[in-house]
């Protein structure tokens, strides 16, 4: 073994160690084959060197014991190398440092990007498309969004299609149309303003129930729906205009409303017994006009009522007779028409200049007839040419029309049918809706 170990390598070992010709074992091998597959006669004997397989055996043993002892070698070289390392938090850095260095030398060139000091961020609706939504409430806080594309256009005395399935003791109380890029400014009943983007909204379908609104914002107990606007930019130059049901009006400059809290923030002030029932966004310069169910309304300058600060009451905006109470207000100017809709599915349409302006805080003048036939008013929708009407009945039934389907007729009258009601089915919310005209080539 020595032998082999310290010769140059095993070739110059074998050659070595190798016996002489001499030396070499015979063994007889009878019958063996010859040269082309011939067997040779028995008997002949044919030279076997054992010597030579006893070489290389040795040689290669050798081998194997000197890989052995050069991977042991290795490993308690190695093995301090690392140990010493890991012991070590100031050579491991520097050999971390080494190494980078070796790639930057090797494969370093000129950065082919610029840092700048400029900064920007993902905005959530640059990946969502912007398109119009009806957006349907529940009695009981449901809240859902269907795209205004799914309900086809039909004319007047239809009977329109499902727009939201409800439970027996539910039904649809509320209706609002936006665009999936605005926020929506939900205003309760006791004067408190939450905030929800209308993408945020859940989109279930014509058919679907929603979501309810208490796991979307955190409204206080026993608060209901009165409002939702939708708002892109709380500008300073615009106002948000509140009416309540005993007619109060209040106005408050926009920009007020532009820091949401998760809890909401007191938006007016409401007597006990009152109850916030419209909203409005102004440019300080309209009209406000409010409708009672009674079938009474009032039209005044908007510069009647002074901007205030968000917990204030408001102003007397109409007076009213017994147990009459407001059912809407809207924000008007010059040149449009009023479509009133009563809760037996009859309606009309007046032109603004039927109803002369008033001083805020009087009585008013007659807007409909609220006959037997035509019941108590239930909405009033500032409209104007080319507007379009969703109106919703307590069942959850919903008709799109034209309003230029409905004649413009005079003030003090009972109106036409609009939707079909069958059974006990009322109409219990209306909303206009503006499409937008296609550009063609």
């Amino acid at each position: 073994m020595r032998f082999f170990t310290s010769s140059d390598g095993n070739d110059s070992a074998r050659q070595k160690y190798r016996p002489s010709r001499a030396r070499s074992t015979l063994l007889p091998i009878v019958g063996a084959h010859g040269r082309g597959g011939h067997k040779e006669p028995a008997g002949r004997l044919e030279l076997f060197d054992f010597a030579t397989l006893k070489t290389e055996a040795l040689a290669e043993k050798v081998e194997r014991f000197s890989l052995a002892r050069d991977h042991t070698t290795l490993i308690v070289r190695d093995g301090k190398r690392l140990r010493a390392i890991l012991a070590s938090e100031r050579l491991l850095m520097q050999i971390i440092v080494d190494e980078l260095k070796t790639v930057r030398d090797k494969y370093g060139d000129d950065r082919r990007t610029e840092i700048v000091d400029a900064t920007g961020e993902i905005n959530i609706e640059d990946l969502i498309a912007e398109e119009d939504m009806a957006i349907t409430v529940s009695n009981t806080g449901y809240i859902k969004r269907t795209a205004i594309t799914t309900y086809r256009n039909q004319r007047r005395g239809g009977k329109g299609r499902i727009g939201m399935r409800t439970r027996d003791e539910d039904f649809v109380s509320y209706l609002f149309v936006a665009s999936t890029h605005a926020y929506i400014m939900i205003f309760s009943d006791r004067g408190r303003a939450y905030w929800l983007k209308v993408h945020e909204i859940p989109d279930v379908g014509p058919g679907g129930k929603g979501k309810s609104i208490a796991n979307l914002v955190s409204m206080e107990e026993g608060e209901k729906i009165a409002a939702l606007l939708a708002v892109k930019e709380f500008e300073e130059s615009r106002f948000i205009v509140m009416g309540t049901r005993r007619g109060a009006v209040k106005k408050t400059v926009l920009s007020a409303f532009s820091y949401p809290l998760a809890r909401g923030i007191i938006a007016m002030g409401v007597e006990v017994g009152d109850a916030v029932i419209a909203v409005q966004i102004t440019d300080g310069d309209a009209e406000m006009f409010i409708g009672t169910r009674s079938g009474m309304a009032i039209r005044f300058p908007e510069t009647d009522v002074r901007p205030m600060g968000r917990t204030a009451y408001g102003v007397r905006g109409i007076a009213l007779r017994n147990e009459d109470y407001v059912v809407a207000m809207e924000a008007v100017k010059p040149g449009g028409t009023l479509l009133t809709v009563t809760e037996h599915g009859y309606g009309k349409r007046t032109e603004i200049d039927e109803y002369r302006i008033q001083s805020r805080g009087g009585v008013g003048i007659i807007n409909i007839a609220t006959s037997e036939r035509n019941g108590s008013v239930v909405g009033v929708a500032y409209v104007q040419e080319g507007d379009e009407l969703l109106l919703i009945t307590q069942q959850g039934m919903i008709l799109r029309m034209q309003t230029n389907d409905v004649r413009a007729i005079g003030r003090a009258t009972q109106g036409v049918k609009l939707i079909d009601i069958e059974g006990d089915d009322k109409v219990v919310s209306i909303a206009r809706l503006v499409e937008k005209e296609e550009e063609t080539d």
